[in-house]
């Protein structure tokens, strides 16, 4: 695979070139580099010449590739390619572009220097994770006509800081059509979206957040380019079968869900494109790993539709980039969203394997939402709930991400899980109860826990990337956020006891399908920790239910999300530390009566 440096033009012209693609500052002003092998000729035009589109010729190098050296270009000025192909005359913003003024508007010199400080943020292991996911344009406090920016979601940052996060996924920040998205329509990859505040805020972002302990992960897109605004499209006008040119596959592969805009995996040219934007988000802003959007349609043409139509080259450039940014950050955690429960996903490179850490589990989100969104409590299956709190790929709970809600799973028809518990009273009793005891099967369970913004101060309705979060639920529902906090702090062992969360062992050795109970076992042995967790899934209040515990002696009761401190609307059930009795149950060598809430989960400590 060619490089940067093996692409330039040819010996001779080393010298006297620079290196790099699109606009390369130097001492001596900017060079720039395109790829258009379908180009008769070239001209970069822009603030720097008034806009002559005939004047700077670029050269080229017989390559593809086309070269010119502009003295007077300077950081700031704005600047397009004019291509002429044929009759053809076409304007062209740079594909490699790291600022532009908008999706439609112009490249602009891009400065990259930025004071990081001392930032050597490194993320933390996978069992010591806790993510959050973002969207930056709706992570702000009033409707208002623009999105929000980076440094609205700054003033945020202590607020995650507060409840235990230490990893933020965004989702995709890449220049993409309009000022409102979700952010999977890129138009432009090198570029951070302008509507957010662009590269600056986004590394002034960065940097916050690392001084506060939390990563970030960044989600890309690679499956599909646009389809709007996709300056990529027949760049250099060429293609066949009025597709994409040279960017896109011309043929039946082209085919998405989203428009016939997927990369051609297959040509030198593209991969590199994509591995070069993969890593500029580690070198140039310090992110600390990414999230691939539906890693099934690089690996597959047709997806779920079609899981054996594979593209082997979409498969060996994840491999590629993958392997490349462990290489380069070993610590960096890169996320596949799959959901096709494929352990090939997270087997490493030398195995044939991806090479991500972790994917989306999608075995565990539709079986935890299922039992809690049930109206009826005879609709909850513990069968599943047990088999999503123990699924793993290549015997590792670590290498999923495991959640209730995500941008996917509240949209697209569905919504928020207190609006779907209720939607005529989403804050009321039993969509308060059902959502938090989903969040305690999140945060107890083996795997990396991640919650989606709002969650934490149960946001209603469904995600829409034009409606702000609703901020004041934050003071209204303090006690929810206490209570995400309590299990957040739970599952990080702030408090020095609770070690056993970050391990792997786990036993579900209690399935209750007619009294709709759990008994969960969650241990260490380096050093010893165990943890016992009850949940009930049932509208039943049980007194004196008698429960197996694996270890004698005194279990100190950690937390209990009936407790009234959590809300007005919980029922307070006084469940208390327990003494177990030399009863064997449950399989366990012995047991305890126990007090259990409707729709409750009780956290045991085992104290020596």
């Amino acid at each position: 695979m060619s490089t940067l440096r093996s692409r330039a033009s040819s010996p001779s012209k080393q010298s006297t070139t620079h290196q790099g693609m699109g606009a390369i500052v130097h001492a001596d002003g900017v060079a720039f580099r395109v790829w258009a092998p379908h180009a008769e000729k070239i001209f970069v035009t822009g603030t720097f010449n008034e806009w002559n589109e005939d004047s700077l010729s670029m050269e080229s190098e017989n390559n593809g590739y086309w070269y010119v050296d502009v003295p007077q270009a300077k950081i700031g000025d704005e600047y397009r390619f004019i291509l002429f192909h044929g009759n053809e005359k076409l304007s062209r913003i740079d594909p490699y572009a790291r600022e532009v003024t908008t999706s439609v508007g112009n490249g602009i010199i891009h400065d990259s220097s930025f004071d990081w400080g001392n930032d050597s943020f490194k993320l933390p292991p996978r069992n010591e994770l806790v993510i959050y996911e973002l969207h930056v344009g709706s992570f702000r406090r009033k409707k208002e006509d623009k999105p929000g920016t980076f440094y609205d979601a700054i003033t945020r940052l202590d607020h995650l800081k507060r409840i235990g996060i230490n990893a933020i996924e965004i989702m995709p920040t890449q220049e993409f059509a309009g000022d409102l998205s979700w952010g999977y329509n890129p138009a432009h990859i090198f570029a951070v979206e302008s509507a957010y505040g662009g590269p600056k805020a986004f590394k002034e972002f960065v940097k916050e957040a690392h001084r506060l302990g939390i990563g970030i992960i960044l989600d890309v897109v690679y499956n599909h380019f646009g389809p709007s605004d996709l300056n990529l499209w027949k760049f250099d006008g060429w293609s066949e079968n009025d597709m994409g040119g040279i960017y896109f596959y011309n043929d039946w592969r082209s085919e998405t869900p989203w428009g016939n805009t997927r990369p051609d995996y297959g040509r030198g040219e593209v991969r590199q494109f994509i591995f070069d934007n993969a890593m500029m988000w580690f070198d140039d802003y310090h992110v600390d790993g990414l999230r691939y959007d539906a890693t099934v349609y690089i690996r597959t043409v047709r997806g779920p539709a079609d899981p054996d139509c594979d593209l082997p080259e979409g498969w060996s450039l994840v491999q590629w980039i993958n392997a490349a940014a462990k290489a380069k950050k070993p610590d960096a955690l890169l996320i596949a969203e799959d959901l096709q429960n494929n352990a090939w996903l997270t087997k490493d490179t030398p195995s044939g394997g991806a090479g991500f850490d972790a994917q989306w589990d999608a075995a565990f989100v539709h079986p935890i939402r299922s039992a809690v969104i049930s109206i009826d409590d005879a609709g909850r299956s513990m069968q599943s709930v047990k088999a999503a709190l123990l699924n793993q790929y290549n015997e590792d709970p670590y290498d999923r991400v495991i959640y209730s809600e995500s941008h996917d799973e509240v949209a697209n028809g569905k919504a928020r899980i207190p609006y779907e518990i209720d939607p005529n009273d989403a804050q009321g009793h039993f969509a308060q109860k059902r959502s938090t005891l989903a969040a305690a099967m999140v945060f107890t369970a083996p795997g990396v826990p991640m919650l989606f913004q709002g969650q934490e101060f149960l946001e209603g309705e469904w995600f829409r990337d034009d409606v702000p979060l609703d901020w004041d639920n934050k003071e209204e529902y303090s006690g929810i956020v206490r209570l995400y906090r309590d299990l957040i702090h739970l599952r990080l062992n702030k408090k020095g006891n609770s070690i056993a969360l970050t391990g792997s062992p786990t036993d579900v050795y209690r399935v209750d399908e007619e009294k709709k109970v759990l008994a969960i076992h969650r241990w260490r042995e380096d050093p010893v920790n165990h943890l016992v967790i009850i949940a009930n899934f049932s509208n039943n209040d049980y007194s004196d239910f008698r429960v197996g515990f694996p270890l004698a002696g005194r279990w100190r009761l950690a937390v209990n999300t009936d407790a009234k401190i959590y809300s007005p609307l919980f029922l307070n059930t006084p469940s208390t530390d327990i003494q177990t009795e030399d009863a064997p149950y449950d399989g366990q060598p012995c047991s305890s009566p126990v007090r259990v809430g409707p729709y409750c989960a009780l956290i045991f400590i085992h104290e020596k």
